[in-house]
């Protein structure tokens, strides 16, 4: 997965949230038609949101994602390409079945500060990718459904959440569960009556997310 440095087709505009579309089968013509229709501002704040599940290498000047679902860092690669910006997957490790995308994208940052995107479409998607990456749900569609977001960055985190609460979408508060256990820990849930509206603003682009999103939606 090595990308081309040449721009591609995502542009810098975005337009108003459609809450009502329920298509959420994520084919690869899919993907491609919601990738572009989010524009290059959207799609580098999705990658910001998703780098909560990546490091950066000082010596190599890169950032790496990695998760054992290979689709998702598919997911990343193309998004990365789209915008123009080399990438490249590797498997980590010859017995472990964990993916790594790695990129030079110059705009990925561990320090990033996602409260300027509140209230704006790029909030959404930065908490898509923050969603993918660190989120919570379910595998079981016959289970509870519950949407989780947790990270021990309480300050980006208390921004997904002000970003959820500035497009309507109710949660509860930020709090740790167990200080005893790891008192940098915060999480906090979407409340029930908001899950169809997450469902349809911030979606996924996880595969096995999305999966199971399409599966709530059928019931």
């Amino acid at each position: 997965m090595v990308s081309s440095d040449n721009p591609s087709g995502a542009d810098n505009q975005q337009g108003s949230r459609d809450s009502s579309s329920k298509e959420l089968s994520l084919t690869p013509q899919r993907l491609h038609a919601e990738l572009l229709a989010v524009g290059a501002m959207g799609l580098e704040a999705y990658l910001q949101g998703a780098l909560h599940d990546g490091t950066r290498s000082t010596l190599h000047g890169t950032h790496r994602i990695g998760q054992s679902d290979e689709g998702w860092i598919d997911v990343l690669g193309a998004t990365l390409n789209l915008l123009g910006h080399r990438s490249w997957k590797y498997r980590e490790g010859r017995s472990r079945r964990y993916w790594v995308v790695e990129t030079t994208a110059h705009f990925l940052s561990v320090d990033f500060d996602p409260s300027d995107l509140v209230g704006r479409d790029e909030g959404l998607d930065y908490v898509r990718g923050y969603f993918d990456a660190e989120g919570g749900m379910p595998r079981d569609s016959g289970a509870r459904l519950y949407f989780q977001l947790c990270q021990k960055d309480a300050v980006s985190l208390g921004a997904v959440h002000e970003s959820l609460q500035s497009w309507h979408i109710d949660c509860g508060r930020i709090h740790n569960p167990s200080a005893a256990v790891d008192p940098d820990y915060w999480r906090f849930y979407v409340r029930a009556r908001s899950h169809q509206r997450f469902m349809l603003l911030v979606r996924s682009w996880h595969p096995r997310k999305r999966q199971q999103l399409e599966a709530r939606m059928k019931i």
